[in-house]
């Protein structure tokens, strides 16, 4: 698809179609230590180059085009759009709900730091692209398509989407074949669309509340594990953790979008049935588990000294796990940096809510600066010093369209991808801070929409403060 202007960021520079995005797409704002305004607006672009299905003529990252237009044909349904999820091209919908539910909070949560530095737009774009395929994939009552492209398949293919001629069956969760985890996320993305929409779209926004209401009472009513309904996702995404977490989340973003003190009573007996407390201890937040943010959503929908203050338990629980030499929270080696945003995140929340603000602030900055290089390379790709230059990323690794993408060499090549990937987290370092730039290892050096929303939320709420 041809696209004719491309807007960059806050600053309104215009840029003509075919003219490569350089450096300045997101300019630098003069920010010290570390540029939070520049690299939250490449956190966008990241999440631009992860669209699937027919850009708009606001795409910004002129290397990607249409692609997968077909999806869902083969179950009658418009399934194009979403975003693809890492460096592959499986549309799995239990992490792209975390995602969309992390970023959606953040927006709730730091509105004035996403205002400050100019990307309250792009936020609510990225949003909206996810919420849009939401609401196709839950095409009828009680029933959601959680899944397009089957995992094995994808994974065998290395190449652009735009190229893709395999097979990407689409897979769904319904009152026979139910998926409490998945519906009920999906449902906590959609009321926090909801909340963000209401005063400039509200149609929209009571499109999502109502898909949100249906996904809800689906997840309670018919309780099972997604993956067990969608068994190709439990090779990637299997939920662990139950659909206790997802289960409260939902009631209480859409007690806060409705005010319906339905919402309120069930998550308080959620809130027992799944002991919230409990299940949260020693775990991050993450696309998983989610017991962690349940909790410190309950202290800042309730407040009271019972909730804020097991809260503050867990915030301080986690801030004093093992770090690495280099100070980065380490909950395992898969998605590292991932996994100390999202508590970075977490944090920056339980400040906002007055607990221990000063210190859980100091330490979720400290994170961040691990991820954009306080310890002397930055790990998010086209940003600060010595960034990721070779992200396990197949379309980044890829030549420009329409030149041939040769898999053995676009895998194997020695040098940077073609493509700049401006503004994704790869997984990051081990317990050690040892990292290699290698596109051909997965656990340190994979990129995926989950990884960046703890970094983003986390990056407005510094700049909100700074």
């Amino acid at each position: 698809m041809a696209k004719a202007i491309l807007t960059f960021c806050s600053l309104g520079l215009l840029l003509i179609a075919g003219v490569r995005a350089q450096d300045g797409a997101c300019p630098p704002t003069g920010q010290t230590p570390f540029d939070y305004s520049q690299a939250l607006c490449m956190s966008f672009l990241f999440y631009e180059a992860q669209r699937s299905g027919d850009l708009p003529s606001s795409q910004r990252v002129t290397w990607r085009q249409d692609s997968a237009l077909n999806d869902g044909q083969d179950v009658g349904v418009d399934l194009a759009g979403g975003y693809y999820d890492a460096g592959d091209h499986v549309k799995f919908g239990f992490p792209m709900a975390f995602t969309t539910t992390t970023l959606g909070w953040a927006l709730l949560s730091f509105k004035a730091g996403f205002d400050k530095a100019g990307q309250t737009g792009y936020a609510m774009d990225a949003v909206k692209w996810a919420t849009d395929y939401f609401l196709k994939a839950h095409s009828s009552n009680m029933l959601l398509y959680g899944q397009v492209g089957q995992g094995d398949i994808d994974h065998a293919y290395w190449g652009r989407p735009e190229d893709m001629t395999m097979q990407r069956p689409a897979w769904k969760i319904d009152t026979s074949a139910p998926g409490s985890d998945l519906a009920a996320d999906t449902a906590a993305a959609l009321a926090t669309a909801s909340m963000i929409f209401r005063d400039s779209d509200s149609g929209y926004a009571d499109r999502c509340l109502a898909a949100s209401k249906d996904l809800f009472e689906f997840a309670d009513q018919y309780r099972q594990l997604y993956h067990i309904s969608i068994p190709d996702a439990a090779y990637y995404y299997q939920s662990f953790s139950g659909y206790g977490d997802e289960l409260c989340m939902a009631a209480l973003f859409l007690y806060q979008a409705t005010g319906d003190s339905y919402y309120a009573d069930k998550a308080k007996a959620f809130w027992d049935e799944f002991g919230v407390q409990w299940s949260a201890a020693g775990v991050g937040y993450g696309w998983d588990n989610k017991f962690g943010g349940a909790q410190v959503l309950f202290a800042e929908v309730f407040g009271g000294d019972f909730y804020m203050g097991l809260a503050k338990e867990y915030i301080d629980s986690m801030t004093s796990q093992t770090h690495t030499p280099g100070g980065l929270l380490y909950l395992g080696e898969w998605g590292s940096l991932r996994s100390a945003l999202g508590v970075a995140f977490i944090a920056m929340k339980g400040a906002q809510l007055g607990i221990d603000t000063s210190s859980n602030r100091a330490w979720a900055l400290s994170q961040i600066d691990y991820a954009l290089g306080s310890t002397g390379r930055s790990f998010m790709v086209g940003f600060g010093v010595s960034p990721p230059e070779r992200p396990h990323h197949r379309s980044s690794s890829c030549p420009d369209i329409p030149e041939y993408c040769d898999p053995n060499v676009a895998i194997n090549n020695p040098g940077p991808n073609p493509q700049t990937l401006y503004g994704a987290l790869v997984g990051g370092p081990d317990q050690n801070d040892n990292y290699v730039d290698d596109r051909n290892d997965y656990v340190q050096n994979e990129v995926a929409c989950d990884y960046n929303a703890g970094l983003t939320g986390a990056l407005a709420a510094a700049i909100e403060y700074l």
